[in-house]
């Protein structure tokens, strides 16, 4: 692998994807970022060498997968003072399914390295293959991990490392939630994006917003509300729907020369429960898909006026994207 290019392209907006053998990592990448169905992931190979999948979106991010079997710290296979010292983000995942001890030990070994050649990056602890667990047996899991992490960076004298803890599967919308928010902290103006996206729901009356990757359904950014869960799975199952009965890029339009225009996906759809999904495109495959609630989903001049405001936060987010590309 030819580490050192990936990392000068992307610089700090990379994820190290990390774990010992058959612990999930392959799957991750494959469902994620190549929409890969569930179960075809039960004949995926064992990575044998180190791969990276490039996530193109409001940032251009790279997520390098490194073999569990490997030694990362074999001096012949890595530069691993750069490697740490110029990602973003080390995501560790962990079969929560299998025997963990080994994984802890590796996992604390880990840390203390990166740490010490690296004190800003964030350290993610996906607690993998929760499909199989009860939901007590999920939590003791957690706690147990978060407990026996904790004691083995203590015996390290490493006290006071953040680290963020996600039980995750891949037959689930847990693992794309995980990676929204860890994508999210790699994101330099996503203060901004949250305040862009708070005075839109402002002045729209809208109940919650997203800004989605449409390829991957991470959302890159939402308002300060709290996620729930359930509303994040609808507006990521309407991008789904949206794209099956339009396709999202293929609109077009005529103009009086008889040149042929792009125009941008609107969809507006009504829920059994009174709720309405909203879907505008934006720019470089991002959709802001909203929540909300409309007497009539047909009302013109309530949909005018959140129209108008979603053409003025994109504005808003091009400006934005063009100076984090001067930087």
């Amino acid at each position: 692998m030819d580490t050192e290019a990936v990392l000068a392209k992307h610089n700090n907006a990379t994820i190290l994807l990390m774990g010992l053998r058959r612990s999930g990592k392959s799957s991750i990448c494959k469902v994620v970022f190549h929409d890969m169905q569930p179960l075809d992931t039960l004949y995926l190979e064992s990575t044998t060498k180190p791969t990276t999948e490039n996530f193109k979106s409001l940032i251009d991010l790279a997520v390098m997968e490194l073999p569990g079997q490997l030694n990362l710290f074999e001096p012949s296979l890595y530069d691993s003072e750069k490697l740490f010292s110029s990602i973003g983000a080390l995501v560790y995942v962990i079969d929560s399914q299998d025997e963990y001890l080994s994984a802890l030990q590796n996992l604390a070994v880990i840390i203390k390295y990166a740490c010490s050649v690296n004190s800003k990056l964030h350290i993610e602890v996906l607690i993998h293959k929760i499909d199989g667990l009860s939901e007590d047996f999920r939590l003791e899991t957690q706690r147990d991990i978060m407990q026996r992490v904790g004691d083995d960076l203590l015996d390290y004298g490493l006290d006071g490392v953040q680290i963020s803890f996600y039980l995750t599967s891949i037959f689930d919308h847990s693992i794309y939630e995980a990676f929204s928010r860890i994508v999210q902290k790699l994101i330099y103006e996503l203060p901004a994006l949250e305040n862009l996206l708070d005075l839109l729901m402002q002045y729209s009356t809208l109940d919650k917003v997203f800004l989605f990757d449409v390829n991957s359904k991470i959302y890159v950014a939402t308002d300060s509300s709290p996620v729930d869960m359930q509303t994040y799975e609808v507006c990521a199952e309407f991008i789904d729907v949206t794209i099956d009965l339009d396709g999202l890029y293929e609109n077009s339009g005529q103009e009086a020369d008889g040149t042929v225009r792009s125009q941008p996906t609107r969809c507006v759809s009504k829920l059994q429960s009174g709720s309405v999904l909203y879907l505008h495109q934006m720019i470089r495959g991002l959709a802001l898909v909203a929540v909300m609630r409309l007497e009539d989903e047909n009302d013109t001049n309530a949909l005018a006026v959140i129209d108008h405001n979603v053409l003025v936060f994109k504005k808003s987010l091009e400006k934005l994207w063009e100076r984090a590309r001067i930087k």
